[in-house]
C-alpha cells in the first residue's frame, strides 16, 4: 500500500514511524517532509499549502492512501481535492476543517449547541473592541480569528496590553487575514489537558490524554511557543472528567458539526480547562496536535494506519483502538536558540546514543549530515511503566544530543508529578 503523508514536522514523523509498523505498507512519501523524516519515508520538496502540486504528485505516483497531518492544507481543502480524484484520505474535509481554522466559527458553534467554553465576543472593529475591553476583567484573552501557526493567542495581563494586541491584528495585521476578525474571551483558570479524538462523524473514541507545555522555560516563564514538551496521560484527567467530557463535550460537539452539514472525520484535537465550574473547551484543533502526538501514538497499542482507515471509511464503531493502559510518556523538545523569535539556521545536529524515539522537526540534511532548519528542531520521546520513569528517560536521551544554541526546558512533566 502506497501511502501519502502531508506535512513537515515532528508530528508528521510520529505519523510516519507508527504507520511504517503495518506489513501492508510498501511505500511512504511526505510532501514536504524534512531531513529526519527522510530516513523513514520518501520526501519532495511540495509544500504543504500547494494543494494542485499534492493532487498533482498523488495523481502521478498510485497513492492509495492520504494522510493530511497539517491545518493549513485542511482548511485549503487537501482532502475534498484529493477525494475528487478517488483517493480516500484521513482528515476532515475544508467544511469541517472550519472548527480550527476559525475561532468565531468554533466559538459560535458551542454557543449555539450549549458546549461549555469561556464567555466572549467577536469584533472587527478596534473602537468596539476597546469599549468592550474596558468593561471587562483581566487578565483577558485576545485571539486571532484564523490560522496563525499556534501564535495568535495573547493573554493580556492589562487592559492596555490587550488593546496593543487588538489594534496590531485588526489594523497592523500581525497575523494577515488571520487577526482581521478577533475573538475576546475570558481568562479561564484551572488544569489544561488536551485530547486528541478518533471520529468518523458518528462515533468519538478519544485517545489518551496529554499534558502540553506551552512557554519557552522552565518553570513556565518566556513566550508561547508551539510546545516544549509533553506527557501523557495527564493526571488530572480522571474517570469521572472523562465521562463528562464525553457527555458535555466530544459528543455534542460531533453531533453539532454533523447537525451544521459538517461532519467531522479525522483527529479533532480538545484542548480543555479544568475550571472549578468543570471542564470547558479552549480550543479545537482539526489534527493531530503537534507535539502531543509524539506523545500519545507511542503509547497506542493498536495499529494507527488501521484505525485511520475505519475512521475515513465510517467504520471507527466496529474497530478496537487501545492504548497501553500500564505506561506513561514524556517528550521533550530541543529549539534553536531565540525560538520562538528570530534565530540562525545551518547547525550540524550531533546525535549520540538514544533509548526512545527521536523525531525530527525543523531539519534538513545537508552533505550526509543533519542540520537545523527551524524553530522547534527535534523531540525525543521515551515510555515507561511510570511517569518519572519515562521522564528520566528522555532527559537522559536529550542530553546526549548537541547543537550550537539549543536549548530545552528542564522541567517537563515535573507539574503533573506533583499532581
Amino acid at each position: 500500500m502506497n501511502i501519502l503523508v502531508v506535512g513537515g514536522g515532528g508530528r508528521e514523523h510520529a505519523i510516519i514511524k507508527a504507520i511504517k509498523k503495518n506489513p501492508i505498507v510498501s511505500k511512504i512519501w511526505c510532501l514536504p517532509g524534512n531531513g529526519g523524516i527522510a530516513q523513514d519515508a520518501e520526501c519532495f520538496d511540495i509544500k504543504s499549502t500547494d494543494i494542485p502540486g499534492i493532487c498533482s504528485f498523488a495523481a502521478s505516483h498510485d497513492v492509495d492512501y492520504a494522510i493530511i497531518a497539517q491545518d493549513d492544507p485542511l482548511a485549503l481543502g487537501a482532502v475534498d481535492e484529493l477525494n475528487a480524484l478517488g483517493i480516500p484520505c484521513f482528515g476532515p474535509d475544508a467544511k469541517a476543517a472550519q472548527i480550527e481554522a476559525s475561532k468565531v466559527f468554533s466559538k459560535d458553534l458551542m454557543r449555539k449547541y450549549g458546549i461549555p467554553t469561556a464567555r466572549y465576543e467577536t469584533f472587527d472593529n478596534v473602537e468596539a473592541a476597546f469599549d468592550y475591553i474596558d468593561t471587562q476583567d483581566v487578565p483577558i484573552v485576545v485571539k486571532a480569528d484564523g490560522l496563525a501557526l499556534g501564535k495568535g493567542v495573547i493573554i493580556a495581563q492589562t487592559r492596555d496590553e490587550a488593546k496593543t494586541a487588538i489594534r496590531e491584528m485588526i489594523e497592523g495585521e500581525k497575523f494577515g487575514k488571520s487577526g482581521k476578525t478577533v475573538v475576546i474571551e475570558e481568562f479561564l483558570t484551572g488544569p489544561e489537558v488536551t485530547v486528541l479524538s478518533f471520529t468518523d462523524g458518528k462515533t468519538v473514541v478519544p485517545m489518551i490524554s496529554s499534558m502540553d507545555h506551552k512557554r519557552a522555560h522552565d518553570g513556565d516563564s518566556g513566550l508561547n511557543t508551539g510546545g516544549m514538551g509533553v506527557i501523557a496521560p495527564n493526571p488530572y484527567y480522571t474517570a469521572e472528567i472523562a465521562d463528562i467530557c464525553m457527555d458535555q463535550i466530544f459528543l455534542p460537539t460531533i453531533r453539532a458539526m454533523a447537525a451544521e452539514g459538517r461532519p467531522f472525520k479525522g483527529c479533532l484535537y480538545f484542548g480543555l480547562m479544568l475550571t472549578p465550574k468543570g471542564p470547558k473547551v479552549i480550543e479545537y484543533n482539526c489534527r493531530f496536535g503537534d507535539p502531543e502526538a509524539q506523545a500519545v501514538l507511542p503509547l497506542m497499542k493498536s495499529d494507527l494506519l488501521t484505525v485511520m482507515q475505519a475512521v475515513t471509511d465510517g467504520h471507527l464503531g466496529e474497530t478496537d483502538v487501545e492504548f497501553f493502559s500500564d505506561r506513561a510518556s514524556c517528550c521533550v523538545i530541543m529549539a534553536s536558540g531565540g525560538y520562538p523569535e528570530s534565530y540562525k539556521k545551518g547547525f550540524e545536529i550531533s546525535i549520540g546514543s538514544i533509548e526512545g524515539e527521536l523525531y525530527i522537526a525543523g531539519a534538513s540534511a545537508k552533505d550526509g549530515k543533519l542540520v537545523t532548519s527551524g524553530g522547534r528542531v527535534l523531540g525525543v520521546t521515551d515510555t515507561a511503566p511510570t511517569l518519572a520513569e519515562a521522564i528520566e528517560k528522555a532527559y537522559r536521551d536529550i542530553e546526549n544530543i548537541r547543537f550550537e544554541g539549543g536549548f530545552f526546558r528542564h522541567d517537563i512533566g515535573q507539574k503533573a508529578l506533583k499532581a
